[in-house]
């Protein structure tokens, strides 16, 4: 979702409370940066027609934002897929600089690279948008989740358990890595991904286990060569600058080249070592279903299990369960997936979480329809958002 207000985008960096939860928040007097990520090229904004059609979702977003705050244009640009549609982006920031007088240049970006044919076209990206770009970002889970995506219907690309597909395998070793030689190269940031661990309370020895592997990747991260990193809860903000303040105690390290990384077409294709098991196959169909219907809600970042779960984490789910059904994945016991199984597995789980309420009852609908259907869907919140619409119609 856009990270505007509900009547205008003007950013007043306040945090409403949580009507949830009843929690109050407060920002620091100094904060952060905020670069605001418009929707993908892929979506609509439904809202607002222009000649009997919805408007293009990124243009309303990018337009919204930057027209009340073009003292801070700074975006992020999500999936990408082609340096065309660098180039296409590169046309509408000069149009936008043009029309509102700024200078060339006064909008910078930084570009998610979370898709297959982008790893592809780094270099190209880079040039394209060369007059605007801050960096390139590991996107790691969407990167996953196109990956499967995008090799849906080849049955020698299976990935594991979701869980078994770390950053530390051949294919996301290799990607992360290319993105920061290929960034260096052209004096460009190369940021890190997203951690997903949160801190967990009440269980000391859980908690350590999480931090353990939240210090490993940032660890990784920073003696790479990445600029920076992202995490998934504020907790941990102290940590991961603590890490990155020891190996990088300069405001970037763009002088490391990394000449020493040689990735190659294989790399990045690799296909990980792993086994697809009864659990991870129960552990998707939850965490599919319960953060869709979080997403119902309006939730986009939802804590399960002690991660943070966000669209692209259940997308990973729900199209490892397709994938899996669609090539008949031999599971580690010995049984093959087919439909009966699959059947029996989400409505055992469905079963598991109670009646619920009808945001549960239509995520179970929708996933269900979704990870049965003959054609893979590109994108879950598609059908998820015309749901929205429907509330909205009462």
């Amino acid at each position: 979702c856009p990270i505007v207000g509900n009547h205008h985008a003007h950013a007043r960096y306040t945090i409403p409370a949580d009507p949830a939860s009843g929690k109050h928040y407060k920002l620091n007097d100094k904060v952060a940066t905020l670069l605001v990520r418009p929707r993908g090229l892929h979506m609509e904004e439904k809202h607002v027609m222009l000649n009997g059609k919805p408007v293009s979702a990124s243009l309303f977003d990018f337009g919204l934002y930057f027209y009340h705050n073009r003292k801070k244009p700074y975006f992020y640009l999500p999936k990408m897929e082609s340096y065309l549609e660098a180039r296409w982006w590169s046309e509408v920031l000069h149009h936008a600089e043009k029309t509102l007088g700024l200078a060339p240049g006064a909008i910078r970006v930084t570009v998610l690279i979370e898709t297959i044919p982008a790893a592809f076209q780094m270099d190209e990206i880079l040039y394209e948008l060369r007059n605007h770009i801050t960096g390139l970002n590991c996107g790691r889970w969407d990167y996953i989740f196109n990956f499967i995506k995008r090799f849906a219907d080849d049955p020698s690309r299976l990935l594991p358990d979701r869980d078994q597909v770390t950053m530390t395998t051949r294919f996301l070793r290799s990607y992360s890595q290319l993105l920061i030689k290929t960034c260096h190269a052209r004096g460009a940031h190369a940021m890190g991904g997203m951690a997903a661990q949160i801190p967990i309370k009440n269980d000391e020895a859980a908690n350590a286990r999480a931090l353990a592997k939240f210090t490993a990747d940032k660890e990784r991260e920073a003696t790479d060569g990445h600029d920076g990193t992202w995490v998934a809860h504020p907790a941990l903000v102290a940590g991961a600058k603590e890490i990155f303040d020891r190996h990088m105690p300069k405001a970037n390290q763009i002088c490391r080249v990394r000449n020493d990384v040689n990735v190659t077409a294989e790399d990045l294709l690799a296909v990980p070592a792993g086994e697809v098991t009864e659990a991870g196959i129960r552990k998707n169909i939850n965490v599919g279903i319960l953060y869709l219907q979080a997403w119902l809600k309006g939730q986009g970042c939802v804590p399960l299990y002690n991660l943070m779960e966000d669209a692209a984490t259940a997308e990973i789910s729900r199209t490892q369960l397709w994938q899996w059904r669609r090539h008949k994945a031999m599971l580690s016991d010995g049984r093959g997936m087919d439909d009966a199984l699959m059947t029996r597995l989400i409505d055992e789980e469905v079963q598991k979480l109670g009646a619920g309420d009808r945001y549960l009852a239509d995520a179970v609908a929708l996933f269900r329809d979704l990870v049965m259907a003959p054609d893979l869907e590109e994108f879950l919140t598609t059908g998820a958002h015309d749901k929205i619409l429907s509330y909205e119609r009462g």
